[in-house]
């Protein structure tokens, strides 16, 4: 068994298979998520459970945070429980949210301050990345630290890029999830077009993923189209957040504005399900 032990807080859609990457690779772990249902099938696995934040601290040596927001960061950081409420001297805590560069630039200097280490290390992939082990995972944050870690990191992506100081990774998944934005906007109203002109969507589709312009994510959000099935293996009120974070730090550019207009509009109805349901919403 690996001795490091790692802690892990937020068990989502994304936490979830990332953590059992992480258990599957023989490293001890310890889980923290507020719906104590999600922790089950972890536990069978062979993962420990903490009562709240700051048993983490004192029972690992790395900390993984996978949760949704800026506020939900300042929660485990700052709340009464939380990680700054015990000793994280010599600890090395890894922020895989998608999250502001701001307030990842906060938390490290705290942990700094408190003698320990702040990575964000945001990943690129969806569920079925996280669920095989091959996410692309950017990271900012002390180089030290950063090797430290890495062999955690490579247990869960196919490759694990330091790209500068803190909030480095969180600026890159800002600008990646703009285009992916940009791009799932695109592909509905490619989908739409196409069907005006009397062309089948599963013939459109055919098209697109033997040409030039073939990827991954056309097949999925695809298929998902083919079959009207939106459950979300990324919410489209997440991209909604993310537009509003990149728009915060200076994305200002005319296809950005647009795409942010339609994902809100369509947030009030599809928040829940998944990105591509905003072809719902393109459609009226």
């Amino acid at each position: 068994m690996n001795t490091t032990k790692i802690g892990w807080i937020g068990l989502g859609n994304m936490g979830i298979p990332m953590a059992e990457q992480l258990i599957k690779a023989d490293y001890k772990v310890t889980v923290y998520n507020r719906s104590k249902d999600k922790e089950a099938s972890l536990i069978e696995m062979g993962a420990s459970v903490a009562g709240m934040p700051k048993n983490l601290v004192n029972e690992t040596d790395v900390l993984v945070l996978m949760v949704s927001d800026d506020a939900a960061i300042n929660q485990i950081f700052n709340g009464a429980d939380g990680l700054f409420s015990a000793d994280i001297s010599d600890k090395v805590i890894i922020n895989m949210s998608t999250v502001s560069p701001a307030i990842s630039k906060e938390m490290a200097a705290l942990c700094q301050e408190k003698g320990g280490q702040y990575l964000d290390a945001p990943v690129s992939g969806s569920v079925k990345q996280a669920e095989t082990g091959q996410l692309v995972i950017m990271v900012g944050g002390n180089e030290t630290a950063f090797e430290r870690v890495k062999p955690i990191l490579e247990k869960m992506g196919k490759m694990a890029v330091r790209l500068g100081d803190i909030g480095a990774g969180n600026g890159a998944k800002l600008a990646i999830n703009s285009l992916l934005a940009l791009y799932t906007q695109g592909l509905a109203e490619t989908v739409l077009f196409a069907n005006q002109q009397g062309i089948k969507t599963e013939d459109l589709l055919n098209l697109l993923n033997n040409g030039a312009i073939a990827n991954v994510f056309t097949k999925i959000k695809g298929d998902a189209i083919i079959a009207d099935n939106y459950k979300p293996a990324f919410a489209l009120k997440h991209i909604v957040k993310d537009l509003n974070l990149a728009k915060a730090i200076g994305l200002d550019s005319p296809l950005a504005k647009t795409a942010l207009n339609t994902f809100e509009a369509a947030s009030s109805k599809y928040g829940e399900e998944d990105l591509i349901a905003v072809i719902k919403e393109v459609k009226g």
